[in-house]
């Protein structure tokens, strides 16, 4: 049985979500989703196929997960800063037949509607205009019925997920899996982080990344109560935990950095004494702001080392924190880990090796097997990642093989960007790169060469990319050179451009 129906008949007055002045008790929930779910499948959303949800975290968005869940269809949260032809491929890649956007972003859609190749049925979600050839969903739940759907084929866990990651080459990609995580893995890690049926989840990041999603799903696995922020606001996230008694939430460090950057008088106000569960990764995490959550918080922190494609691999728990900096944790139950050469020879405690991981929730990229097999090595994932381990066992991210950016918790793969430069006329060379930032942790800095006889400044350049690719995704500082390193084959000597800024950092990511 789909658990919130579970839920629905065991504990029907309970609050499932909260968001804002919007309450759904798990009665409430279980029969708006049953009404959703019905609108989706006639609109063509079926048991094993694509629904895509462009949306900010909200109560409607709970819904239609809720929903899809109920149809066994698989849900992919499509990231909501996207725009144009990236939004496009986005949701033509997933082969989504249906596209629901919420308030804010139905616009965005409609603007790129022509290029959606499917023709997928364009569903509004409450709350503002339904432009013509778009279904309005409020309207259409008044006309459905509340009725349990039929019971399909029993799925197991939570039920089949794409979550969109951008790899090592070109597009992102849909990190896929058909079945879900398993019974097991999801009770495992309930255990292993100590959630309970009482508790009450602030989702305070955005809803289109893994691991918000995840731990807002394991609260409504539990029984527990998702308190939703549209949009992150430090002072607002400590007047939702006292205002409901929070007692667990996940965070990338940015999100954290900006609760303890509060002014100490302003902190005061609130009562967090709720919290005993807050959790960590997504990013790296300079010690100096661990110790500052320890001093706000607690010990109450955990932290853990995971990717999309792999799940949580290492786990440090709140007693550990302050002893093992720099240290993302031991092996998480159910994970193997190998730390390798570039020969695939094991390297010894202390030494750095590309890390490789091998569980029972590893995902594909969805219609890829290419990219997956070159991630795959007797079934050890690897996201190019580089760790080394102590003789206690305990991980520590050292360096990344590929050259992904990591800013405030989301990744941006810079091929994208240095494409959008190079369609500029003063442009002639470019490469992008992650540099230290104190509160994002890494900040996108384009290193440019322009073209003889020509001129652009920093802003200009700025501004050239935030016209035309996702705000998140644009340099915030533009550094220009006579000219970039290459090598013979004509790459780019990415290290080499970037150990100059990594230099006195104290860390090499």
């Amino acid at each position: 049985m789909d658990i919130v129906s579970t839920h629905a008949l065991t504990r029907p007055d309970r609050p499932a979500v909260i968001c804002g002045d919007d309450v759904l008790t798990y009665a409430e929930l279980d029969r708006t989703s049953n009404r959703v779910a019905r609108v989706l499948q006639r609109l063509g959303a079926r048991a094993g196929g694509q629904v895509a949800i462009v949306s900010f975290n909200s109560a409607a968005g709970m819904v239609v997960s809720s929903a899809l869940r109920k149809l066994h269809a698989v849900g992919v949260p499509v990231n909501f800063r996207l725009r144009g032809e990236e939004l496009a491929y986005v949701l033509n890649d997933s082969r989504a037949s249906v596209v629901c956007a919420g308030p804010e972003l139905v616009e965005r859609v409609d603007a790129i509607r022509d290029r959606l190749s499917l023709g997928p049925a364009l569903v509004a979600l409450p709350g503002g205009t339904v432009p013509s050839g778009w279904v309005d969903l409020e309207r259409l739940i008044e006309q459905s019925t509340p009725d349990p759907l039929p019971e399909p084929e029993q799925v197991p866990g939570m039920g089949a997920t794409m979550i969109y990651t951008s790899g090592t080459t070109g597009h992102p990609k849909g990190a896929y899996r058909p079945e879900g995580v398993s019974v097991e893995e999801v009770l495992q890690v309930i255990e292993l982080f100590t959630l309970r049926d009482t508790d009450v989840h602030l989702m305070a990041g955005p809803g289109y990344h893994s691991a918000v999603a995840f731990f807002a799903g394991l609260t409504t696995v539990c029984g527990g109560t998702v308190v939703v922020m549209a949009h992150f606001d430090p002072e607002e996230a400590l007047r939702l935990i006292e205002r409901h008694r929070v007692t667990t939430t996940f965070m990338a460090p940015i999100l954290f950095q900006r609760m303890v950057d509060l002014p100490d008088d302003v902190r005061r106000r609130y009562d967090l004494s709720s919290l005993r569960v807050m959790i960590m990764a997504a990013a790296p995490c300079p010690f100096a702001l661990k110790q500052r959550i320890c001093e706000v918080f607690g010990e109450v922190l955990w932290e853990f080392y995971g990717a999309t494609e792999t799940g949580i691999n290492t786990v440090l728990r709140p007693e550990e924190q302050l002893i093992r900096p720099g240290s993302v944790g031991r092996v998480a139950p159910g994970n193997e880990i190998l730390l390798l050469d570039d020969q695939g020879r094991p390297v010894p405690d202390g030494q750095p090796g590309e890390l490789w991981v091998r569980n029972r929730w590893l995902a594909s990229y969805f219609e890829r097997p290419d990219a997956t097999a070159q991630v795959m090595q007797d079934g050890f994932f690897s996201v190019g990642d580089v760790a080394y381990r102590d003789p206690d066992g305990y991980y520590y991210l050292c360096d990344r093989k590929i050259d992904m950016i990591i800013s405030g918790g989301v990744n941006i793969y810079p091929a994208e960007v240095e494409a959008c430069l190079f369609e500029h006329p003063a442009v002639a060379d470019v490469a992008v790169i992650g540099v230290p930032d104190p509160e994002w942790g890494e900040a996108v800095k384009a290193v440019v060469q322009l073209r003889p006889g020509t001129s652009a400044s920093e802003a200009e350049l700025i501004e050239w990319c935030r016209q035309r690719i996702a705000d998140y995704k644009r340099p915030r500082s533009v550094d220009f050179v006579d000219e970039l390193p290459r090598d013979q084959a004509g790459k780019l000597l990415k290290r080499q451009i970037r150990e100059p800024y990594w230099a006195g950092s104290g860390r090499r990511i």
